[in-house]
């Protein structure tokens, strides 16, 4: 759907943009390995990646996905186990099942081609309105503004906009602002400027204001505002969760349960939980609740507590209780489809959830 632009500052501003093309030229990025491509695949799963990712996390799995899949074909004809495997570490795993559905779509709708329309990219999985609207200036050259994370903190402090940008009133003002400050060319330029002063200049914290192009135009700085611009989320309570994990071997091999394909971790596998004991139990409770799990799986033979760890998702904190346990013998377990025994060796290219990978590797 085509947003409408209803805002009184409908002027465009032409200083903002030029400051911002020349200052891309010389002292933006220009050696990602997305760049100098205009291949929509390749733009496509790097905008992907890089939602809520740093680059340097990216590049090595940019990397990875095009060596196993060249083109947008070869992803959808691939198994999504496949695809989440090489997608485990990166986190936010929605988007690996999103990009798995978005390539089928494409493939099945569009011919194997991404659309060039903005609108159309934005209603496939996993992109939304300023991916596409990345997308389809990089690859198309068409004339779209985008608006991620960096784009509304540079706007936020360059405008003086004020107000938490999540919130629908302010992220409506930084759209529309966002809209007039596009230029009628150069687009690539542009975009890529505005990209790379949100992650290398108007940083989060310590913004190297002394490098910036819109020093002398930016409110932030001029009133001395920069930490507090953009303005913070309301603080809430962050919620906390428990859970207790069973690390359970028999000889060289590990148990694994394949996670449901939506929620937490959702199409990864993981250890097994005790879900029901994931207070502050004493060992007796855990030991006695994990036999009772394990009932169908195999014979005891050794169980002890590991030390508890958490892992910070963006909304809670999970706290992970493990116990480790040596099976003395344990049951076919073909029939139970949800679990896997995996060799040690080949953990490695399990798809497996960070804290697990952590836990089991280091």
């Amino acid at each position: 759907m085509k947003r409408l632009i209803e805002s009184p500052q409908s002027e465009h501003d032409p200083e903002f943009s030029e400051r911002l093309i020349a200052w891309q030229r010389q002292h933006g990025r220009h050696q990602l390995p997305w760049q100098q491509t205009r291949d929509a695949y390749r733009i496509w799963l790097s905008e992907i990646m890089l939602q809520q990712t740093q680059v340097t996390t990216v590049v090595p799995y940019y990397h990875s996905f095009l060596q196993h899949f060249p083109d947008v074909g070869a992803l959808a004809a691939a198994p999504v186990e496949q695809v989440m495997s090489l997608w485990a570490g990166l986190g936010y795993y929605t988007r690996a099942r999103n990009l798995h559905r978005c390539a089928h779509l494409v493939v099945q709708q569009h011919g194997g081609k991404f659309p060039a329309d903005v609108d159309l990219l934005a209603a496939l999985p996993g992109i939304g309105q300023s991916t596409a609207a990345a997308i389809a200036a990089f690859a198309f050259g068409k004339r779209a503004a985008i608006l991620d994370g960096n784009v509304k903190r540079v706007l936020c402090r360059v405008f003086g906009i004020e107000g938490f940008p999540a919130q629908a009133a302010v992220e409506r003002q930084l759209w529309q602002c966002a809209e007039r400050l596009l230029p009628a060319r150069d687009i690539e330029s542009y975009t890529q400027g505005l990209m790379d002063l949100g992650a290398t200049v108007c940083t989060r914290t310590r913004p190297d204001c002394a490098r910036c192009p819109m020093q002398t135009r930016c409110v932030a700085y001029q009133s001395n505002r920069t930490s507090t611009l953009p303005t913070p989320r309301p603080k809430k309570i962050t919620p906390e969760r428990r859970t207790v994990m069973l690390w359970v071997m028999h000889e060289n091999q590990l148990l694994l349960e394949q996670r449901p394909p939506s929620g937490i971790w959702g199409g990864l596998q993981s250890l097994p939980e005790l879900e029901r004991l994931g207070g502050n139990h004493d060992a007796a409770d855990v030991y006695s609740e994990a036999r009772m799990a394990l009932a169908d799986i195999g014979e005891i033979e050794t169980i002890h507590e590991l030390p508890a760890f958490s892992h910070a998702f963006t909304h809670f904190r999970l706290h992970i209780k493990p116990i480790k346990i040596h099976l003395a013998h344990r049951y076919d377990v073909a029939a139970q489809a949800a679990y896997q025994w995996r060799s040690i060796d080949a953990l490695a290219t399990a798809a497996l959830p960070t804290p697990v990978r952590k836990l089991l590797i280091g």
